[in-house]
């Protein structure tokens, strides 16, 4: 009989509970991975202080979801294969939870830790985020209540997350008397909005629904503000942090709004000492403190609350556990429900180069 050799770094040899970080370091979501490093690095910081998780020091490995999707898929398959990670956390584009939920379904915890287009089942997953129903659709149905913004147009990257977003907002609006008039795509990394650009511009919308990537999304708020377009629209970004605010500039803001379940400028004792304690630890010139990257600190609590109420990091240990997790972090109170967790969210306007929470949205 053949004894297998040992494989390297597995999990039977280690004191550690290690977790693949899949966020972009490249690409055009790429401004976004700074800080979502720092702030999963803050929630290790904060969950070894407390005993780690099991009592076993926390360990991260970052994974660029930058990378071209077979390379991505591949790293991840062959990290699990070898025992090196006892689960995946991260931020990235749905195209990348896309090639990696094949590689951790029935094998590792998947925590997802954005917002997305809904209707994820893999076996194993957890999402931090927000889904339309519970972000996107509240937001449409406050500002046509108080600004009264009943028609849109949709403009996204040409991706899942765009495509199907819109998709279910078509659904939405159907028994509402919202309206979408029209729709256009651009390919990640393009800038060319021409002919976004001259639909909104010939269109009656009043709103743009924005369904755009990190530095797609800043160079396309720069476009709509040259073509004098947010003198008389407003606009709705679903995938926007003060990072990109940054990046498109102070004259491209102006009626842009975004809905999340975090935002620096909202005053909560949790959110308030997280954004203090951010400060402490990375200093200054720090990435810019954005709801995409605190989310990955959100993702490790919820990974550590997942493993700590199993006590085990086994995946089938957690799912017969996850109904009873809750935690509190700088969103305050959260509960797993199902595969998802509930957390209240907030519609924001932006004011220069930051956001001015509005209202508190209900679903």
């Amino acid at each position: 009989m053949v004894i297998p050799l040992p494989r390297p770094d597995s999990r039977a040899d280690r004191t550690t509970v290690d977790i693949a970080l899949v966020v972009p370091l490249s690409g055009p979501a790429g401004m976004f991975g700074p800080s979502c490093e720092a702030c999963a690095t803050l929630a290790v910081t904060d969950i070894n202080a407390a005993g780690g998780i099991l009592e076993r020091e926390v360990r991260l490995h970052p994974v660029d979801a930058g990378a071209p999707l077979p390379e991505l898929s591949a790293r991840i398959d062959r990290m699990i294969d070898l025992g090196q990670v006892d689960g995946v956390v991260g931020w990235h584009l749905s195209n990348a939870r896309k090639v990696i939920t094949p590689q951790t379904a029935g094998r590792v915890p998947y925590v997802y830790t954005t917002f997305y287009e809904g209707g994820e089942d893999s076996d194993g997953v957890y999402m931090v985020g927000e889904t339309p129903e519970h972000q996107l659709f509240p937001a449409m149905r406050w500002l046509r209540a108080e600004q009264g913004i009943r028609r849109w147009c949709v403009i996204g990257n040409d991706y899942v997350w765009p495509r199907e977003t819109a998709l279910a907002t078509r659904g939405f609006v159907a028994a509402t008397d919202l309206d979408i008039i029209g729709e256009a795509y651009v390919p990640l990394g393009g800038r060319d909005f021409r002919h976004a650009i001259d639909l909104i511009r010939r269109s009656s919308a009043e709103g743009v629904l924005i369904f755009m990537v990190g530095a797609d999304c800043a160079a396309f708020n720069r476009a709509f503000a040259r073509a004098g377009l947010d003198e008389s629209r407003i606009r709705l970004s679903m995938m926007i942090g003060e990072d990109v605010l940054y990046a498109g500039g102070a004259d491209s803001t102006r009626g842009l709004h975004t809905a999340s379940g975090y935002f620096e400028s909202l005053v909560s004792t949790a959110g308030m000492d997280f954004g203090a304690r951010y400060l402490r630890e990375f200093g200054p010139i720090a990435p810019v403190l954005n709801n995409i990257g605190e989310s990955c600190y959100e993702g490790l609590l919820l990974f550590a609350s997942l493993a700590q109420a199993a006590r085990s990091v086994d995946l089938r240990a957690i799912e017969r556990n996850a109904g009873r997790v809750s935690y509190g972090g700088p969103r305050g109170e959260v509960r797993v429900r199902g595969a998802h967790t509930t957390q209240p969210v907030y519609l924001a306007a932006a004011d220069g180069l930051d956001f001015s929470v509005l209202a508190e949205l209900n679903s």
